[in-house]
């Protein structure tokens, strides 16, 4: 039985401030230290002390630090993957929140979605975002070991889920798995037919106190 658990990173500081995160470098704060600590303990519960576990992380330092504890507890070390960063937010990256929420165009009920223009400079549409985390996950999947682990990003966790169970690109213009800071979703495929299933999303029991 193959599982991939997802991570998303714990607080971080443009969370806390107020700023549009994306793929602006934030830091985790104290609380998140504290949280990836306690994502780190939760893994070690669910994998098995047998296997040979693999870790992947978005390449951001929010994710990078959140992945770090993990790393220690299970002695290896994390292989830094671009494509499962948060969506580009272009110019708004790092700007107040309130920046980004008066100048964004949200996409339309009908229609086209995937390539819609957001009205912010630099920005990667729902499209460009989906494709490179679909390339993220096609890249975890050629790895040998039966238990995986991937710390991303809320937004990005969608799209690691949609890859997994076969979505295709075109369908993610209304899909969405919704995910808190800190949280675990597990990925799982079986032996015998290879289906590929979301067997947990967002497990935050872990962060409970």
């Amino acid at each position: 039985m193959r599982r991939l658990y997802v991570v998303t990173h714990p607080e971080a500081t443009h969370h806390v401030e107020g700023r549009v995160g994306g793929w602006f470098d934030s830091r985790l704060t104290a609380r998140g230290h504290t949280h990836a600590a306690a994502i780190a303990s939760r893994l070690r519960e669910l994998i098995p002390a047998s296997a040979t576990v693999e870790l992947y992380s978005s390449d951001l330092r929010r994710a990078v630090e959140t992945a770090t504890p993990i790393a220690r507890r299970f002695g290896v070390a994390a292989a830094l993957v671009p494509g499962l960063r948060e969506k580009s937010y272009g110019v708004a990256g790092g700007r107040p929140q309130s920046w980004l929420d008066a100048r964004f165009v949200p996409p339309p009920a009908t229609g086209e979605r995937l390539d819609h223009d957001e009205g912010i400079e630099g920005a990667e549409t729902k499209l460009a975002w989906v494709t490179r985390v679909y390339r993220a996950v096609d890249r975890i999947r050629s790895g040998a070991a039966e238990q995986q682990v991937a710390v991303t990003h809320g937004g990005s966790l969608s799209w690691v889920v949609g890859a997994w169970i076969g979505l295709p690109a075109e369908a993610c213009a209304y899909a969405s798995f919704r995910a808190s800071a800190g949280s675990i979703t597990v990925l799982q495929e079986d032996d015998r037919f290879h289906n590929r299933t979301l067997h947990t999303l967002n497990d935050t029991s872990h962060l409970a106190g």
